[in-house]
């Protein structure tokens, strides 16, 4: 390729990715979107662990102050986004031959709501919902700390697909 040819391409691609139109890294953001503001999330489930709550707001906060270049701010931010524990339980999800529980599933349900008034259509009010399984000869209190990590993780990473995705 000539420098010609590699100056337009380099042009094309700067252009295409600081007018919005596209990123990298899959993130789709409204140029006109500089600021994300993400409440604490309340553990409203009828069973509750106290980390919870934290670790999965931090989370979020995290994950848009590190994939995104949209600033923090403590409240109505151009992307709004508020949301609680609406779900957290234990169900046997396999039995052995005699009956007892061989896994057990730890699923936790979150319902998260963005606004945008900048972007109304990318505006959402969703329930996420992920688990893990684990063996019922452990207790939930030797597994819990590391589920509720790596279940906050995935739906974390939900929240900010929906919220940023926009195909």
């Amino acid at each position: 390729m000539s420098w010609s040819k590699w100056i337009v391409a380099g042009l094309i691609i700067l252009t295409l990715t600081q007018c919005g139109l596209y990123s990298f890294n899959g993130v789709s953001i409204p140029a006109d979107v500089q600021t994300v503001s993400v409440g604490y999330i309340e553990n409203h489930a009828s069973l509750v662990a106290p980390e919870l709550s934290p670790t999965l707001t931090d989370k979020l906060r995290q994950k848009f102050l590190t994939q995104t270049n949209l600033q923090l701010i403590d409240a109505s931010g151009d992307f709004d986004i508020t949301a609680e524990v609406t779900g957290y339980s234990v169900n046997i999800v396999g039995a052995q031959d005699n009956s007892s529980a061989a896994v057990n599933r730890l699923q936790i349900s979150v319902k998260a709501k963005m606004k945008c008034p900048k972007s109304p259509k990318l505006e959402f009010d969703q329930t996420f919902t992920q688990f893990e399984d684990f063996d019922a000869n452990k207790s939930l209190t030797d597994v819990e700390s590391d589920l509720i990590q790596s279940i906050s993780d995935n739906i974390v990473q939900e929240i900010f697909n929906k919220a940023t995705l926009n195909w």
